[in-house]
């Protein structure tokens, strides 16, 4: 009997914490804090499905308050969230306000001279993951650098960050900079988009220092459980799978699927050749239409109701799914050092080292970005 008021008493107390981490203000809701400050100025939005205030999108509440608004830049998987990755975004004509939309993922990734010659303040406002190879922290690199060189006001309502709890992952190398690693900081790196901007800043990762003021939130801290009320992606469809993201987008540098084209991306991996008594088939369609290993059955793990909230780095998926690969040489593509962040890793693997080495070769790196992450957190 004590025991099932034990668990009753835990069931409660996770509702109540549940409750008080989804009560959390996100600085685009803190609308008395900014609007000041963008009124009579032209302002140009970085923005897509996810800037909200509650259930109206930044650019409607902003227009009902008669903010001059001229352009709105949009990043990978466009204004409204619906494209592949990957997919070139072009510009457009957004069909409810007329606006012009000016992609930040097609052929340009920096909005150019032009972009801001109509533009006093930019306001940036996209909900991040955390994640190192999640491309809107490279979309803010360039809206920052560009700010700074056209002397424009940037400011960034912060959100909070789903994988905020935890630091964890290589630092990338310089060798190794691209969209999918724009700076030297870990796979997950424990930030929100504010906080990180703020770093951007600080440690001159930019031509020329930007003027910035972040917004923050109020009621966040890095323990807090967050649900996001919009889905971030095309593939990122819920909590579990911003969670196993981390871990998990590293097989998109390998020949395994990790579920696009199916109802359940980033929530299970697979391949024809794993032998597993679970299997799905990839299908081409929204958010998806090249899928990897398209139409073939695959093998392999289902993750929906893992029980554990992951706090670090999964690397057992991908070394057991490395070990079954019948021809190793065909496991990893080109695309996983950029990933990872080095070519380490991927030889680590080749070599049959143990998780627990490859994760200690991390440390001292991470203790070195931990001291940097730490003159620009906004909450603790």
């Amino acid at each position: 009997m004590a025991k099932i008021r034990q668990i009753i008493c835990l069931i409660i107390l996770s509702i109540i914490i549940d409750i008080k981490a989804q009560n959390i203000i996100t600085g685009a809701e803190r609308v008395n804090k900014y609007l000041p400050l963008i009124t009579n100025k032209q302002v140009a939005i970085v923005g897509n499905q996810t800037s909200m205030i509650n259930d109206i999108h930044l650019v409607d509440s902003l227009i009902s308050y008669k903010i001059n608004i001229t352009k709105v830049f949009s990043p990978e998987h466009g204004f409204r969230g619906n494209e592949d990755a990957g997919a070139l975004i072009k510009d457009d004509i957004d069909s409810t306000t007329k606006l012009p939309i000016i992609s930040l993922y097609g052929k340009n990734k920096k909005p150019s001279i032009d972009d801001l010659k109509d533009v006093d303040i930019i306001l940036f406002d996209i909900q991040d993951v955390g994640v190192r190879f999640y491309t809107y922290i490279s979309t803010l690199h360039y809206v920052m650098e560009a700010a700074a060189e056209n002397n424009v006001e940037l400011i960034v309502l912060d959100r909070p960050n789903p994988n905020g709890h935890y630091i964890d992952g290589p630092v990338r190398e310089e060798k190794y900079k691209s969209f999918v690693g724009m700076h030297p900081v870990p796979i997950v790196y424990g930030m929100t988009i504010g906080e990180y901007a703020q770093m951007i800043n600080g440690e001159q990762w930019i031509s020329q220092k930007c003027n910035l003021k972040v917004i923050k939130l109020v009621g966040y801290n890095h323990d807090s459980h967050y649900d996001l009320p919009i889905k971030p992606s095309p593939n990122l469809p819920n909590s579990r799978s911003i969670n196993l993201y981390p871990s998990l987008c590293l097989f998109e540098g390998t020949n395994i699927s990790v579920g696009r084209g199916t109802n359940f991306p980033f929530q299970h991996f697979g391949s024809p050749y794993i032998k597993s008594n679970y299997s799905f088939t990839p299908k081409s369609g929204k958010g998806s239409k090249f899928p990897k290993h398209e139409n073939k059955r695959c093998y392999g793990t289902d993750l929906r109701f893992q029980e554990n909230y992951m706090s670090n780095i999964n690397l057992v998926w991908l070394i057991n799914c490395y070990n079954e690969c019948p021809n190793k040489e065909d496991f990893f593509n080109s695309f996983f050092d950029k990933l990872a962040g080095n070519e380490k890793l991927r030889k680590q693997i080749y070599e049959g080292k143990e998780t627990s080495e490859i994760i200690n070769s991390w440390e001292k790196d991470l203790n070195k970005f931990k001291k940097i992450r730490a003159k620009y957190l906004l909450y603790y």
